[in-house]
């Protein structure tokens, strides 16, 4: 990609917000509202949503609107905020868009719950013109379904950010916090625009100068960066060292029931807001990954937790605690050993003991972020505790934003699972926004995929995945159809062929990495240091310890109550009974939760080996599939956009036949025999 001169004339860079592609498709019935925006409102957000709206107007129908305070019965759109809504806390955030003409009146409203809802109704509004609806249909009432919707940064000090694809941080760079506020302001407005609320700056590993964040040598710094973001109706979060009295406290240690610690700790967040009055918390990983933690003082996560939630409550802070926590791997001598057993171990015990003001983030899965895994079961056992589901939109395990692959549908099969914690239809997202178990705070949260590229994702249709998330976010009800075909209208305009090429590009992404990486649910068949190509022994014999089991005879882990480790058993018992009998468990999690013999013949009439030959066959040959039809679109897609994401298939087709080679060569020299053409039949 052209990165020479300034990098928000490229093309890529304004992401689904490129008014030049919403001018061909906004309609005309509009434009006469556009020359005014009445607004009787005065603060910072309500502000940003009328700069937002008025920079629209004039990229898309070249005209400069004028702000007004009085309604002077001219045809106008109309800001504000819903009566007797604003004083309440304990609202939903939403909005609604409306056209009132009657009598002398003929506007459009954008109303909200609070000033944030204002700014999240203008860019709804904004994506209506770009998707060419007409002053008939613009009208939509829509209320967010969870509280907290989260980005998290990796970004490093140094500029590096931890499984990162596309650059280096915007944040920080050479051991210092970046000026670079344009940029970051551009940042919290593609996140605001599709309802992110809150974010954390920095990475989960928190290096001993980072530690530091939490300190005067780099709060006025960060306190700059909060303001833009605040004026996007997102607040800021640190991720923090438990460490940190001994690191910067000079104490001995850090036992969270210790008053000193307990007093470094409160000292501590009087000082963080009284640089960022609406600072939100703290994000913690402790005793995970060599992070330290409770553990060492003989406490549990509960204790850890509750010390910093009493230190941040007289501010309305609150601390979202990581449970990416686990203790042990599989290990060849010892089958009962089981790392996705671990979360579920550590927590479930303390349901009901965290503050209300902590908040649990719990990885979509039980294992680590894996293109096929279930869900994880601590949805549904927390029944008194605050939760958080954990995404990760940067492509760790997907194809390291080289590889096409719409993450929006795994995320939607883990919102949509039915934990039979209440009966049918105890949907995860209905435990993590608190309606299943009337708790008081939660959400979702996701591991940023962004960097300085211009494009900000590298691979301009990764961007998909950012905005996918944003949208699942304020509503996980919705489609990966209707997700997909909105990006792709706002990306690239609204020709209706080319909006359904690629929509139908980004629906088949998905299985067709796991095709041909992957099989049957197994995972974790990458290089252990880069997570990228293929590498089947590079998690089983090291100190990583063991994931597939694959012998002579068979592949895959028993996770059975009857004869394996004994995770299905922390399943309610509808799912426990289903994945823990091979005729009832789903065939692409089959190898997840059971060890099958090499001939065990699947319902398509294949047997496991012929399928995994055959899927790593099909998967190369839908990534053909998918470089000729964007081939196809040359004539429609920039040039510079073209070429980049062209370059990027021809990568992906080099990844997809290593991964089918290396696959398949290595189960048959397990077993097998090729036939006169070279193919392997397998018995």
């Amino acid at each position: 990609m052209k990165q020479a001169g300034d990098i928000t004339l490229h093309p890529a860079y304004s992401c689904w917000m490129n008014f030049k592609t919403y001018q061909k498709s906004a309609d005309q019935s509009i434009k006469k509202y556009c020359r005014f925006i009445l607004t009787k409102i005065s603060s910072r957000v309500v502000n940003t949503a009328v700069n937002e709206l008025s920079a629209a107007i004039e990229g898309i129908y070249h005209i400069k609107p004028r702000e007004i305070s009085e309604n002077h019965d001219v045809p106008c759109i109309e800001l504000s905020i819903e009566e007797n809504n604003s004083a309440d806390s304990n609202q939903v955030c939403g909005f609604t868009i409306k056209h009132i003409n009657e009598k002398t009146t003929d506007k459009i409203v954008i109303s909200g719950t609070d000033e944030c809802a204002v700014l999240y109704g203008v860019f709804r509004f904004i994506f209506s013109l770009g998707l060419g609806k007409s002053i008939d249909n613009i009208q939509t009432e829509q209320k967010t379904y969870n509280r907290l919707r989260m980005i998290n940064q990796w970004d490093n000090l140094s500029g590096d950010i931890e499984r990162g694809y596309s650059g280096r941080s915007i944040f920080y760079e050479n051991g210092k916090i970046t000026k670079n506020y344009a940029r970051i302001r551009d940042y919290a407005r593609l996140l605001s625009s599709v309802g992110i609320n809150h974010i954390v700056l920095n990475n989960v590993n928190v290096h001993e100068e980072e530690t530091k964040f939490i300190t005067d040598k780099y709060l006025p710094e960060l306190k700059k960066i909060a303001a833009v973001f605040s004026d996007f109706g997102i607040r800021i979060l640190l991720s923090v060292n438990f460490a940190a009295p001994i690191v910067l406290g000079r104490l001995s240690t850090a036992d969270p029931l210790d008053k000193d610690v307990q007093r470094f700790w409160h000292e501590t967040a009087n000082k963080i807001y009284s640089y960022i009055p609406d600072f939100a918390g703290f994000l913690v990983k402790a005793d995970s990954e060599s992070s330290p933690g409770p553990y060492t003082y003989g406490r549990d996560h509960a204790q850890g937790a509750n010390m910093l939630a009493d230190a941040l409550r007289p501010h309305g802070g609150i601390v979202v605690w990581r449970c990416f926590v686990y203790n042990c791997h599989a290990d060849w001598r010892n089958r009962k050993l089981d790392r996705a057993k671990a979360a579920y171990e550590n927590f479930v015990p303390l349901d009901g003991r965290f503050k209300d003001n902590v908040v649990l983030q719990i990885k979509n899965g039980p294992m680590d972020f894996q293109i096929r895994e279930p869900v994880n079961p601590l949805f549904g056992s927390l029944e008194k505790t605050n939760q958080v589901i954990e995404f990760q939109i940067t492509q760790e395990y997907t194809g390291h934003q080289i590889d096409l692959c719409f993450l929006p549908s795994l995320w939607k099969e883990s919102l949509d699972f039915d934990t039979a914690a209440k009966g049918k239809n105890s949907l995860v997202r209905d435990v993590v926004n608190g309606k299943l178990f009337h708790t008081s705070t939660g959400g979702i949260a996701g591991v940023s995929n962004i960097g300085d590229s211009p494009a900000w994702t590298g691979n301009p249709l990764a961007q998909a995945n950012l905005f996918g998330f944003g949208r699942l976010s304020w509503d996980p009800a919705l489609s990966c159809e209707d997700i997909a075909s909105e990006w792709a209208t706002l990306t690239f305009g609204s020709n209706v062929a080319t909006v359904e090429k690629i929509t139908n590009m980004l629906l088949r992404s998905r299985e067709i990495y796991e095709d041909y990486t992957c099989p049957l649910g197994i995972g974790w068949f990458v290089n252990p240091d880069s997570h990228y190509g293929p590498n089947v022994d590079g998690y089983e014999y090291s100190h990583w310890g063991t994931y597939h089991y694959a012998d002579l005879k068979g592949i895959g882990v028993d996770r059975t109550m009857a004869t394996g480790t004994g995770f299905t058993g922390q399943y309610k018992n509808e799912n426990a009974q289903m994945y823990e009998h091979i005729e009832s468990c789903p065939e692409n999690l089959l190898l997840f939760f059971h060890h099958m013999p090499y001939d065990f013949v699947l319902k398509s009439g294949l047997t496991i080996l012929q399928h995994i030959y055959d899927r790593h066959f099909r998967g190369v040959e839908e990534v053909v599939e998918l470089q000729k039809i964007w081939d196809s679109l040359q004539d429609e897609i920039d040039p510079d956009i073209f070429q980049e994401v062209r370059h990027r298939f021809e990568l992906q087709l080099k990844n997809a036949i290593e991964w089918r080679d290396v696959v398949n060569t290595y189960f048959y020299r397990k077993t097998g025999i090729p036939d006169e053409k070279g193919r392997y039949i397998y018995p």
